[in-house]
């Protein structure tokens, strides 16, 4: 983790746009760099000192092209500077000991800091979590072990009408570990109930779920979700219309997406509904949490509304 401030020696270290992201503050093309899809569990580190800046636990699809993360992985590690080169004024990001540019920090991420520190890929290198005792980092080893846990439960992201309803149904289903209630498949950040409720921000009110699939498989899950709700109505579920009650289906992987089009076949050529499917299964992007009164609302007050109920 050495500085090298000698111009010279960092052209021949760095590539031509690592050079002229870190050291002439500029800026990469968005959606063609190298971490900004990037999934991978494990810690970025600056390309020049190799301090350590973000984890993958902390990035999150901003929609804008570049690696996105909620907060820094080591505050101290992270130096911010107001940038006056373009209007509105921005707040630059860099790195302590590196002294590179890395990006910016505005104030529209995701709770609960509510930042998004919009970062170069060309400014970061990427330790994998089982690379990074050899690494030197073996400190952050222990960050991962919660991830580990999270990741022995599946997760399944499904949208169909008004989520007080769905989520009282699905919480009571054996085999069900957690449920969420939150908005996703829209392009506004952070986005909250006042701007979904519009159905101009592009977002579902969904249900995130995370299950035991030792106890129930996600292809019961995706049989039980069609059993919950109409799939058949284009944007509306019982009084409630606006794209924001759409049914879909967010898989997180390629097998999800297999198996959400298997089972979708299955009840459309079944006969159970008179009208075709319309269900949209489509990749998951960012699930933001709903407001805390939205959480379990039919359990906090029974006899609320609610227009889902288990169909044979």
């Amino acid at each position: 983790m050495c500085k090298i401030k000698n111009k010279k020696d960092l052209k021949k270290k760095l590539t031509t746009e690592q050079f002229h992201v870190t050291q002439q503050e500029g800026t990469e093309p968005p959606f063609m760099n190298a971490f900004w899809n990037h999934k991978a569990s494990g810690i970025y580190v600056d390309v020049v000192s190799g301090e350590p800046l973000f984890s993958s636990l902390d990035k999150f699809d901003s929609g804008t092209g570049w690696p996105s993360f909620s907060k820094p992985l080591e505050k101290d590690h992270i130096v911010e500077k107001r940038d006056s080169l373009l209007l509105p004024q921005r707040t630059e990001v860099r790195s302590r000991e590196g002294e590179c540019h890395l990006g910016h920090v505005f104030p529209d991420g995701p709770k609960p800091t509510g930042l998004r520190y919009c970062i170069n890929s060309a400014a970061l290198r990427f330790i994998p979590k089982e690379d990074l005792e050899k690494e030197g980092y073996g400190k952050y080893v222990s960050l991962f072990s919660k991830e580990q846990k999270m990741n022995a439960h599946g997760v399944a992201t499904v949208a169909g009408g008004c989520f007080w309803g769905m989520e009282e149904l699905f919480r009571k289903l054996e085999g069900v570990v957690e449920t969420t209630v939150g908005y996703t498949g829209g392009k506004m950040l952070n986005p909250r109930y006042e701007d979904v409720k519009t159905g101009t921000t592009g977002h579902a009110e969904a249900l995130e779920i995370r299950f035991d699939p030792k106890k129930i498989s996600y292809e019961a899950l995706l049989e039980y979700f069609f059993r919950v709700h109409d799939p058949t109505t284009s944007n509306r579920q019982g009084n409630d219309q606006g794209s924001q009650y759409r049914s879909a289906i967010f898989y997180h992987n390629d097998s999800q997406k297999e198996v959400a089009e298997s089972v979708l076949k299955k009840v459309d050529t079944s006969q159970k509904w008179k009208h075709k499917v319309v269900t949209e299964i489509v990749c998951a992007t960012s699930f933001y949490k709903a407001e805390e009164y939205h959480q379990k609302y039919l359990l906090k007050n029974p006899g609320g509304y609610t227009c889902h109920y288990l169909r044979d």
